[in-house]
């Protein structure tokens, strides 16, 4: 899997939580049906907030590529206030079959971010610089 962080703003920056350790941490919540009526992203641009960019085309098809291959056995990862910390390609996946629900954890009260007030170009990503993103008017 490759390197993504979920970003969402902050009173002191951008704060960005590593997925690999909120899917750790996260092993032991208890899973839960969440309607997708309730996943707020769904209706926003998740993907295209921009930091200085838009999605291009081939960025898009190379999400419907994610949709396609995303095991919905996984669960997705809400923060404590309902939003998609990681998952987003799964909800996706859930609302094109015609399902009305995801499986899925939510933290009681949020990890702390592993870094705040670094610009994702900046994060130490590997080869692949993935992140997901959230509107700081969400």
């Amino acid at each position: 899997m490759r390197k993504q962080y979920h970003l969402r703003p902050g009173p002191a920056g951008l704060r960005a939580w590593d997925v690999d350790r909120l899917v750790t941490l996260a092993a032991v919540l208890k899973p839960e049906l969440i309607p997708l009526t309730e996943i707020r992203e769904l209706d926003e641009a998740y993907w295209s907030t921009g930091y200085d960019k838009f999605l291009t085309c081939r960025e898009i098809a190379e999400h419907a590529q994610l949709i396609q291959e995303v095991d919905l056995s996984f669960p997705v990862i809400l923060s404590a206030d309902g939003r998609v910390m990681d998952g987003m390609h799964r909800i996706a996946k859930a609302l094109l079959l015609g399902q009305t629900h995801v499986n899925g954890v939510r933290f009681p009260s949020d990890p702390e971010p592993d870094y705040t007030g670094v610009h994702p170009n900046d994060l130490p990503y590997g080869e692949s610089k993935t992140f997901s993103t959230e509107r700081s008017d969400a």
